[in-house]
């Protein structure tokens, strides 16, 4: 009964019926939900407004979709927020509203939502030549010239091929196969398992999913595979030893990866995947000197390093790409999301030329590389990927976020002394916020109580979209925010925390 009236009221005072949309990444809460069915409906994540049906509103209830990481019940018991334009920084709704898009999409749209030479590019394209394959040494323009691009612009280390792909997921993926074809071609077929990180996130296919270190991805499809391996998440604030420094916590961690590595047998170890800040996961930066020590044990025992640059690529933490920041030396590289600034599906797989040399040589053996998807390296998607780097280029975008991420996370992590946040992350233009009580990792709010959701509903409610995952919030706003937006994106995260630190005063008096 006291759960039901928590409900009710929390559901009242936000004129909301309830508070799901995104996938529950937060450990916490998808551990709640697989214990606790009865919970989900009102402990997931949803940051929706659901108010009450007026007759000029467009409804879509019920709808036809099976829609992505959305619980059933959602979609016929609640209308989902149906975006219709968008124009910088900002989208619409099919009702009128506007919304700040904090997150960017999916972590995507660097442009924003109208960047006129990404439409023309596009335009063009599809008048010329809207589609031809890459396959049996055919192909297009547009995908040699993106491959050419890529491999001047990744300049961390050199690399010597680049491979297309349609998303992020397909890109990591396609790392595995790659991985496992230059190990059998050097005679080496029991090196085969892949080491990735709590709470990492690669993707939601069989194979990119199983990398993944999120439980949630796993639970009922029989995943991870059992090729994969996760070891330490590298978050800091939660999981370091007291009076343990940044640098102690790289170390233990790194010690903590070549016991694993000794355990499972160096030989059937084949390759290690990061990505250079852990998105999805909520946000983590690695602790200070992390790759610094990570990187010599790879070279040790021969496992190649593959850097997840999906979200991180192109500017999203002021450099042009994760792996400058930090120091990393990747034999490959996956990338998406601001590839095309979100306005074409593409993804792109760079490899080094000591294992794209091996890939050569077997396939001459073989007869073929027989490896490829119909829309590998589409034409369209390419020429909007390139016309994206060109504008990277000429506007010098990480220098431009470089300038715009202080004042963005200055103002957030303002907010940090609120009773009721644990932890605001972040570099660049991304940012994690996470909710726990006493300021403590290991005191959680009860889940549900739906605290982030709750504190999405209030962003929304106030015209702001964020990423919700059990009480972590996620922004990872355009590359072209202005000061202004940053504004008022931090305005509205000022109100939305305001609402929320009320709710669980609220929450916690009926507690007593």
């Amino acid at each position: 009964m006291v759960f039901r009236n928590l409900v009710r009221s929390t559901l009242r005072n936000t004129q909301a019926s309830s508070y799901k949309n995104h996938v529950v990444a937060a450990r916490t809460l998808q551990e709640h939900l697989v214990r606790v069915p009865v919970l989900a409906r009102w402990s997931s994540s949803e940051a929706s407004i659901q108010k009450e049906d007026s007759e000029t509103e467009l409804k879509f209830k019920g709808h036809d979709m099976l829609a992505p990481f959305t619980a059933g019940w959602q979609s016929t018991d609640t209308n989902p927020l149906v975006i219709e334009k968008s124009k910088g920084s900002y989208v619409w709704d099919v009702n009128g509203n506007k919304y700040l898009d904090s997150l960017a999409g999916l972590w995507c749209t660097a442009l924003g939502g109208n960047e006129p030479r990404l439409v023309a590019a596009a335009t063009a394209q599809l008048n010329t030549l809207p589609f031809y394959h890459s396959f049996w040494n055919r192909s297009t323009k547009p995908s040699l010239d993106l491959a050419k691009e890529l491999l001047n612009t990744f300049t961390a280390t050199k690399m010597g091929k680049a491979f297309f792909t349609n998303s992020g997921s397909e890109a990591n993926d396609s790392q595995v196969k790659l991985v496992w074809y230059y190990n059998n071609a050097l005679g080496r077929p029991n090196k085969k398992k892949f080491i990735a990180r709590e709470k990492s996130y690669h993707g939601s296919t069989l194979i990119s999913a199983s990398l993944s270190g999120l439980p949630a991805l796993h639970q009922k499809f029989d995943l991870p595979a059992p090729f994969v391996l996760h070891t330490d998440c590298p978050h800091y604030w939660r999981y370091h030893l007291p009076g343990e420094s940044e640098e102690e916590f790289s170390t233990r961690l790194a010690n903590n990866l070549e016991n694993l590595i000794l355990k499972e047998g160096p030989e059937t170890i084949a390759a290690f995947i990061a990505e250079p800040v852990m998105g999805a996961g909520g946000v983590i930066p690695p602790p200070a000197t992390y790759f610094d020590k990570i990187q010599p044990i790879l070279k040790k025992y021969d496992i190649l390093f593959i850097a997840d640059e999906v979200i991180c690529a192109f500017g999203r933490l002021g450099t042009m790409f994760g792996c400058d920041k930090y120091g990393m030396k990747p034999d490959l590289v996956s990338m998406a999301k601001a590839l095309s600034s979100a306005y074409m599906p593409i993804g792109a797989v760079l490899v080094s030329p000591e294992v794209s040399d091996v890939i050569h040589s077997q396939s001459n053996k073989l007869g073929t590389f027989s490896h490829g998807f119909t829309y590998s390296g589409h034409p369209v998607a390419c020429a909007v990927a390139l016309e994206a780097i060109k504008i990277y280029k000429e506007r010098n975008i990480p220098e431009v976020v470089q300038r715009i991420s202080s004042k963005f996370q200055d103002g957030i992590k303002a907010f940090s002394d609120s009773p009721i946040i644990g932890e605001i992350r972040g570099t660049g233009l991304i940012l994690g916020t996470e909710f726990t009580d006493n300021k403590s990792p290991n005191n959680a709010f009860p889940p549900e109580w739906g605290v982030g959701a709750y504190f999405g509903a209030q962003c929304q409610k106030h015209g702001m979209l964020v990423r919700v995952a059990g009480d972590n919030i996620m922004m990872s706003p355009p590359f072209i925010i202005t000061p202004q937006e940053v504004d008022e994106l931090i305005s509205i995260y000022g109100k939305a925390l305001e609402a929320t630190e009320e709710k669980v005063k609220e929450l916690k008096s009926q507690q007593k």
